[in-house]
């Protein structure tokens, strides 16, 4: 589920023409109706795409760029914008009178943003950039990062549970508590490494 940062820009559609007046206390949030004819028309297209979806025989780009590769008008490209305005009418309907829904939001973005922090944090090479157009160089990248992520998640995993353990805190943490442990901190790691310093040595300049 987003957090759309815009919210009080957006516009729920109609479920169909004549119903506006229904609503009178969302009057002004209402865009045109839904075009529930072309999402019929295309029904049959549209279950072969998710099908195909989520057997793995087609990815959603490839789908997508399929229907838009001669224009924003491919009959099928316009069902499937139509079906997303009505998903996301019912989502909005859901999440603004709902507390939980937002709360769930919330706490679901924050565990996605303290991920890419982190993984921005270990991999900072070139800044994270795929800088490289070679898909094998590119698999090494990725896979790179992702060995580095389960090292990391074990790591601080065992430390996690080597200092319940040595406190004896299993026995004192509620639900609520278990929820907020994880493992995606980085605070003890130093990913350039560490250089001592003699200072009582002398320099090599010096030497030289």
């Amino acid at each position: 589920m987003p957090r759309l940062k815009r919210i009080k820009y957006e516009r729920l559609y109609l479920p169909e023409k004549g119903t506006v007046e229904h609503y009178p206390n969302l009057a002004g949030t209402f865009a045109r109706p839904i075009r529930w004819n072309l999402i019929e028309h295309q029904y049959d297209e549209i279950i072969k795409s998710t099908v195909a979806i989520k057997r793995g025989t087609a990815s959603t780009e490839s789908i997508l760029r399929r229907y838009n590769s001669y224009n924003v008008a491919h009959p099928t490209y316009k069902a499937l914008a139509e079906l997303g305005k009505a998903e996301k009418t019912i989502f909005l309907c859901d999440y603004l009178p709902t507390r939980e829904i937002q709360r769930e939001v919330h706490e679901g973005l924050n565990v996605v943003e303290n991920w890419n922090a982190t993984n921005d944090f270990i991999c900072y090479g070139r800044q994270g950039e795929l800088a490289t157009n070679s898909r094998e160089q590119q698999e090494v990248v990725t896979l790179s990062l992702q060995l580095l992520q389960n090292c990391l998640m074990l790591i601080n995993r065992i430390l996690v549970e080597r200092a319940i353990e040595r406190d004896g805190l299993w026995e004192r943490l509620n639900a609520n508590d278990r929820r907020a442990l994880t493992p995606l901190f980085h605070g003890h790691i130093n990913p350039y490494g560490q250089f001592a310093i003699d200072l009582a040595q002398p320099s090599f300049l010096d030497a030289a």
